[in-house]
């Protein structure tokens, strides 16, 4: 923005000429004293440097300087939690809008913008299970890679529970003494693999399970999207007949019982993960670590004061002859 001034000066510098060489073109300049009496082509000049510095320091001001550091160490506090997600084609299902794997990313990402020291991980599934990103306090990433996610992710088609399970298990620190927690956001059907299992793990090492069961028992149609994103149907079975991906409530009760957690039934109109997160709340905060941060020192407003003052002193500004300045003028030649 800096190198716009010069530029700036340059233009306003040939106008000024052009303006002197109109007025004398006008009339001669032996009488201009006359016509233009009260007016002052340094005063104007003057008004243009006030712009022109105090532009120049308001700039300045906005880069924000700094300098100096503080470095101080600030201790991490909080509990850990994976969040597994469900993408098999069954969550392309619209009985909850826009859809359920939607939905579901769209509370995940406001409980992300909600979280305060606490670490968070994503693993996502269908007929096997992956890290998505590991435990993390950078939200701002955990938001970057939760928007890519979408059911073409894994090829492998399936609700791969047990395994989803075992690997949150397995990617928790250990060593952290915090507390730990698993939220499962699934239909719950077609699930694969020992789930009791799984969750008897899970609980042996003092970890909570909650369950988000996402659609509507009786059922929904699956969409099928062209190459345009428009829907041209629904999925068929063999027969030719509408499959239907119905919400299996039993399983995910089970799991969040034998969790010690508990289980939600999404709805459109309300958040369920901000009610898991309410819950969470109350769970007493450990700590995991600690980190350095470098603070600055800002030093913007020994620019932004002046800029002010060259601003509001221009406005001040008239462009009529000053007696004290002729007489300076005056003295100098």
């Amino acid at each position: 923005m800096l190198y716009l001034l010069p530029v700036l000066a340059v233009l306003s510098f040939f106008y000024l000429r052009k303006k002197k060489s109109l007025l004398k073109k006008f009339a001669d300049e032996r009488i201009h004293d006359v016509l233009f009496g009260i007016k002052s082509f340094y005063m104007e000049s003057i008004k243009f440097g006030s712009v022109i510095f105090g532009i120049a320091l308001l700039i300045l001001s906005l880069a924000r300087p700094q300098i100096g550091n503080r470095v101080e160490e600030v201790k991490q506090i909080g509990i850990d939690v994976y969040i597994l997600l469900d993408i098999s084609a069954s969550m392309k299902a619209e009985d909850l809008k826009p859809s359920r794997l939607e939905k579901a990313k769209n509370e995940i990402a406001m409980l992300i913008r909600k979280l305060q020291g606490d670490r968070i991980g994503l693993i996502i599934f269908a007929g096997d299970a992956y890290v998505q990103f590991p435990l993390t306090t950078d939200y701002s990433a955990a938001n970057l890679f939760l928007s890519t996610v979408d059911v073409n992710s894994i090829p492998q088609q399936g609700t791969a529970i047990a395994s989803a399970i075992n690997l949150a298990a397995k990617s928790f620190d250990s060593k952290a003494a915090t507390k730990k927690v698993i939220v499962i956001i699934t239909d719950g059907e077609d699930h694969e693999g020992d789930i009791d299992s799984a969750v008897k793990d899970a609980a042996d090492k003092d970890m909570l399970i909650y369950t988000i069961g996402m659609g509507s028992p009786s059922g929904a149609p699956i969409p099928v999207y062209g190459t345009n994103n428009n829907r041209v149907g629904f999925k068929l079975d063999a027969d030719g007949n509408t499959v239907l991906t119905k919400l299996d409530e039993a399983t995910l009760q089970q799991i969040a019982s034998n969790g010690r957690g508990k289980y939600y039934l999404a709805s459109s109109y309300q958040n369920e993960l901000d009610m898991i997160y309410n819950d969470l709340s109350a769970l007493e905060k450990t700590e995991y670590g600690s980190k350095r941060i470098t603070d600055f020192d800002d030093k913007y407003f020994y620019f932004l004061i002046p800029a002010l003052l060259f601003l509001v002193v221009e406005l001040f500004l008239t462009e009529r002859k000053s007696k004290f300045l002729m007489q300076i003028l005056k003295r100098n030649v």
